[in-house]
């Protein structure tokens, strides 16, 4: 559509269609300017193909922004627990088939957990959830720290949600205004055939509604007919986006000469001290569980130690295939029950899927059921290692290390020491894939595989070697049947 442009009468306003000679007044049009520009369904053609070129390459061929989609957030959830869901969106390519995200907040049970996203088929990301509860907590806004970590190759998003608790005698208006302050695009949206929709609640409060449905989406608003002239309008779910920044790790270092993420440190000599295998785990979790001699179910194989040893039926059978998971968590390591027969904390049984963060000196039994089957006590926690003593029959023959992979003990680095002097244990850390030992007294690194033999370590006077598998007195075991079977096909 165009305005009349007829020379003999300029003041004409009327709106002339594309192709007409003349305008509804009888106005004859300036000859050549009827189909310059043509419909104006072309013209709209013309213009959307010829946007893409108006804009600059460097913005043009720039990758979309990483960015954390949260969204079924309701801030008067009952009871105070809820869950949201969170959904990664603009990950570069590059980016694993699986990333871990670790999250920390007072909101949060024992205020840190870890979770994981998975990348379908399609290409796409499964969202997590989260739970977490507000009850008891004083009204205000929380924070809730989240890191995101990819490996091979290395990488780490960081982002900060922000989380309103509202004071128990709060209007829906007020949240929604509160949220409106500290979020600028919060909204009610639907994408990709998805559907939202905004229901009435009887009760008073005005309040703006931002409401987006794009791509084959609906929209619905309902307000409640029956609500005596005043509505006040529930948002079901409060949905917004946060910018993942990626930080700059440090330069990436040599691979390590002998990677393993589990191994064992084996003082051969009989005066080598009480422990005879230190067992090392590096794992993202670390699954402790019956010791079997195949398909076993377990990373950290455990049996029974009776008067003679190691028992491997009788009361070994009472431990789960899977009994317990311990995994990094935020400033040390957390323990969760997934067995049959329990685990007691320092006596109590915290319950089944619950994460509870180990503590120094904690008394950890498995069963919950049958005392002294198996029984720790952590000896040693840090940020980058969890030591577990056995203190039952089994305690002159293996202790478990457990080490977080990547995460390197700044007091190591410099040379003071990492673990306790006290506990007697070599000060060691997981990183480029492998174990490393540091000197308390040079600050050295010293990269540890099959070759490596340690020399005089905290109070310990014999050499050490390095194995690299947790259970060396196995493959031994199965060495020694295969031999013993020869030995008799031969004298047959």
């Amino acid at each position: 559509m165009k305005r009349c442009n007829s020379p003999d009468h300029p003041h004409c306003t009327v709106w002339v269609a594309p192709g007409e000679a003349q305008c509804a007044h009888g106005h004859r049009q300036a000859p050549g300017t009827t189909d310059v520009l043509g419909s104006s369904f072309e013209m709209l053609k013309r213009v959307r193909a010829e946007a893409p070129a108006r804009i600059p390459p460097a913005l043009r061929d720039r990758p979309p922004r990483p960015h954390l989609h949260v969204s079924g957030f309701d801030p008067r959830a009952a009871g105070g627990r809820q869950a949201i869901k969170l959904e990664l969106r603009g990950m570069p390519d590059d980016a694993p088939a699986q990333l871990t995200l670790l999250l920390e907040s007072k909101l949060l049970p024992m205020g840190a957990g870890q979770l994981q996203f998975i990348r379908t088929l399609r290409g796409d990301w499964r969202p997590v959830f989260v739970e977490f509860s507000s009850r008891g907590r004083e009204h205000g806004q929380y924070r809730v720290d989240l890191e995101i970590h990819a490996r091979h190759p290395a990488r780490t998003w960081v982002a900060t949600l922000v989380l309103l608790v509202p004071r128990p005698d709060a209007s829906l208006g007020e949240i929604h205004q509160t949220y409106l302050s500290t979020h600028k695009n919060v909204r009610i949206s639907a994408d990709d055939a998805a559907i939202a929709r905004v229901q009435g609640l009887a009760g008073g409060g005005a309040m703006d509604i931002d409401i987006h449905a794009r791509n084959a989406s609906i929209a619905q608003l309902n307000l409640d007919g029956n609500a005596g002239g005043k509505v006040a309008v529930g948002l079901p779910t409060i949905a917004w986006d946060e910018d993942l920044i990626e930080i700059d790790l440090p330069a990436e270092r040599a691979a390590h000469p002998c990677p393993a993420s589990m191994g064992c440190l084996v003082y051969a000599e009989p005066d080598a001290g009480a422990q005879r295998h230190v067992r090392l785990f590096a794992l993202d979790e670390c699954v402790l569980g019956r010791h079997e001699t195949v398909s076993a179910e377990a990373d950290l194989l455990l049996e029974h130690y009776g008067a003679h040893g190691p028992e491997r039926d009788g009361l070994t059978r009472r431990l789960s295939a899977r009994h317990a998971v311990i995994r990094p968590a935020r400033g040390g390591f957390a323990i969760e029950d997934v067995s049959r027969y329990g685990l007691l904390l320092d006596g109590t049984w915290p319950g089944k899927h619950v994460p509870v963060l180990l503590r120094l000196g904690m008394r950890i039994e498995l069963t919950a059921s049958i005392r002294g089957v198996v029984t720790f006590v952590v000896t040693a926690l840090h940020p980058h290692a969890l030591t577990l003593h056995r203190v039952d029959g089994g305690g002159a023959a293996e202790c478990f290390v457990l080490l977080a992979p990547g995460v390197v003990p700044e007091a190591a680095a410099a040379g003071t020491g990492a673990l306790p002097r006290a506990s007697g244990m070599p000060i060691l850390f997981h990183r480029d894939g492998g174990f490393w030992h540091v000197d308390p007294a040079s600050g050295q690194e010293t990269p540890i595989g099959p070759a490596t033999v340690l020399d005089r370590l905290a109070r310990f006077s014999g050499r050490v070697r390095f194995a690299g598998s947790p259970r060396p007195e196995d493959l031994t075991e199965r060495t020694g049947d295969r031999r013993r079977a020869h030995a008799r096909l031969l004298d047959a």
